[in-house]
């Protein structure tokens, strides 16, 4: 459980930048951001130290002041030097088609979810040794469903539920490395799940599963 933000937590939060999300404070202030969740510390020097995504909710006051934690950056370099973010607790997963409530969102959904996206791209601009934003980082190469999916809920797709013949995305593990199946019960809703996957710099191609005929995209993050 994250304890509750003192007074002078709070105007450090809020003090952040509201794009990058950077933090000023003492060593105590951020040390303490970072144990509830609300922050992280680049690996990489001068090792600054940044806001997560539920970080930036409570900047926004989106969450109260218990700071419940959504999908933070992992503190350490991976792989390269990258970083990532996670679900914390159940409280925060992109929804990859076939969730019984998949069908719900509302104002406060978008908002999660957009708070998700933005952090994940504040991730790969610090990854990246050119601070590119256009493909995905090593966290997104080790959580595909995740990532895919994260990238189609921000772009406004719509999870299936758990019909899925009512439409809507479904993300799928597949044998293949590096690479997710993505379905759609229509053609064009499918033609537009792969162009916002390629905005979001994935590879994505069309494909139909030759005992089903089902048609699906095969996607895997673009690396360069």
């Amino acid at each position: 459980m994250t304890r509750a933000l003192g007074a002078g937590l709070r105007r450090v939060v809020r003090a952040a930048d509201p794009v990058s999300g950077r933090l000023k404070g003492t060593e105590a202030q951020l040390a303490g951001l970072v144990e509830r969740g609300l922050a992280f510390r680049h690996p990489r020097a001068p090792h600054g130290h940044f806001l997560t995504p539920a970080g930036h909710r409570v900047r926004e006051g989106e969450d109260d002041a218990e700071g419940r934690s959504g999908p933070e950056p992992e503190g350490g370099a991976s792989g390269g030097g990258t970083s990532g973010s996670r679900a914390s607790g159940g409280v925060f997963a992109a929804r990859v088609g076939g969730e019984e409530e998949a069908a719900e969102g509302g104002a406060a959904r978008v908002r999660e979810v957009r708070s998700a996206w933005q952090g994940l791209l504040e991730l790969r601009r610090m990854s990246h040794p050119d601070g590119a934003t256009d493909r995905p980082c090593g966290w997104e190469r080790g959580h595909l469903v995740q990532a895919a999916a994260l990238a189609l809920e921000a772009a406004g797709h719509r999870p299936a539920g758990a019909d899925a013949e009512d439409g809507g995305y479904r993300v799928r593990e597949t044998p293949q490395p590096e690479a997710v199946a993505v379905y759609e019960a229509e053609g064009e809703a499918l033609r537009a799940c792969a162009a916002t996957l390629e905005a979001a710099g994935w590879q994505a191609g069309e494909y139909t599963e030759p005992r089903t005929r089902t048609r699906y995209l095969l996607a895997s993050p673009r690396r360069a």
